[in-house]
């Protein structure tokens, strides 16, 4: 697969993106983003654009990749609604409809979250434009259009980029798998089931965190 990975110098971009660094199904990877990742690998490429909204002409020459996984997002925490939404559904839709003419056979990957609002119409700001960004996602016309709704995610040992807190917390990541396993999932379970996704497809175009446990427990049984 020749996959194109968006938020790599995030903490979920970056996870992802190690997988598919390491996925012998995966032949080349480019990372969008605003600066520099610092890694190198046979691989991988990469393409700064120092605005995602005045993407232009900067993606034309871009085309026959199978797959994209949009990692970019922001938190919600004291933002008003419209700058959430500019920074979450106008970004992300502006992204996907300067890529979708020269790649109308990707299938196209959303990382949204959990206890995301489908019906629009839900209490929670955040909730509401997630679902509102999935919805018209779902409806642009990519090959296919798959939205992943993690909840906790471990990071993979090694990132650089991950919150502070993982610090202090990250050692309680078995209690939280045995008590709210269908809440929590590893950063790398993850990106397994999104490169499996890409590849195979899947029966549901929302993604849960049990999703994500079915897919990496069905690709170890296969091992």
């Amino acid at each position: 697969m020749k996959l194109i990975i968006t938020g790599a110098t995030g903490m979920v971009g970056e996870g992802v993106l190690i997988e598919a660094l390491k996925s012998p199904q995966v032949d080349k990877v480019l990372v969008i983003s605003r600066k520099k990742i610092g890694m190198v690998h046979e691989k991988l490429e990469q393409l700064l654009l120092s605005d995602f909204f005045e993407i232009g002409s900067q993606l034309n020459g871009l085309s026959g990749y199978d797959a994209c996984c949009f990692c970019l997002g922001v938190s919600s925490v004291g933002m008003k609604e419209a700058d959430y939404r500019r920074l979450t559904y106008d970004l992300t839709l502006n992204f996907a409809q300067a890529i979708l003419p020269n790649n109308p056979k990707m299938t196209f990957m959303y990382i949204s979250g959990s206890a995301t609002d489908s019906t629009e119409k839900g209490k929670m700001m955040w909730a509401r434009v997630k679902g509102k960004t999935e919805n018209d996602l779902m409806q642009l016309g990519f090959k296919d259009c798959y939205c992943f709704r993690p909840g906790y995610l471990q990071p993979t040992p090694g990132q650089k980029n991950k919150l502070f807190f993982y610090k202090w917390i990250g050692w309680m990541y078995p209690l939280f798998e045995t008590i709210a396993r269908k809440y929590v999932s590893r950063l790398s379970e993850l990106g397994v089931a999104m490169l499996y996704v890409a590849e195979h497809g899947y029966n549901r175009k929302v993604i849960e965190v049990n999703d994500i446990h079915l897919i990496n427990e069905k690709l170890k049984n296969e091992k």
